[in-house]
């Protein structure tokens, strides 16, 4: 099932069945460096941790590449919200194999015209290590600007780094929106 996509991703519901595939993608060192984390979690942790996350309130979603024709399961991305304010963290998490061939850009816009025309939201935003320059990139394209940066607040290659904090308002969010069309339909 996909709830909203284009002609090459898509985001459908995050599935209990994929939690060895997402662990997989979890103990990548590049996304470890990446996320700042320095240890790998065992496959047990993970699934005991996947029945808390599909209780949980955060909005999850199962990342899809489309290009070949049939939806491959190929990331995670996640909306943390804090109702009171109206706002959300946002995370994503890619799979090594579909890194670099712009699925995280598609897959990022997709989740925040979710974001603020679904769930109504109002801003959301999110940090990446400063030395991440290509999720920075990625990032700027799907809309998010650079807020600021937490100095040395995280570790990048064994040395300490900046975080960048970034954020994008629902008023900045400029098409195209795939879920507008979908309310129009006859």
């Amino acid at each position: 099932m996909l709830w909203i996509g284009t002609e090459t991703c898509a985001l459908g519901p995050y599935r209990a069945d994929l939690v060895e595939t997402y662990w997989r993608w979890e103990q990548d060192p590049v996304l470890l460096v990446g996320y700042g984390r320095q240890g790998p979690e065992s496959l047990e942790a993970r699934t005991e941790g996947m029945a808390h996350q599909l209780r949980g309130a955060n909005i999850r979603f199962t990342v899809y590449d489309l290009s070949s024709g049939e939806p491959v399961p190929a990331g995670v991305a996640t909306l943390l919200p804090d109702h009171a304010v109206r706002t959300a963290e946002f995370v994503i998490m890619l799979a090594p194999e579909a890194r670099g061939h712009g699925l995280g850009t598609q897959a990022t816009r997709l989740t925040l015209d979710y974001a603020f025309h679904i769930t109504n939201l109002r801003m959301v935003w999110l940090k990446v290590l400063a030395p991440n320059t290509a999720a920075v990139r990625a990032y700027e394209k799907a809309g998010f600007r650079t807020a600021g940066t937490l100095r040395e607040a995280g570790y990048w290659l064994g040395r300490s780094c900046g975080e960048v904090v970034m954020d994008t308002l629902a008023t900045e969010f400029t098409g195209p929106s795939v879920v507008g069309p979908l309310l129009t339909r006859p």
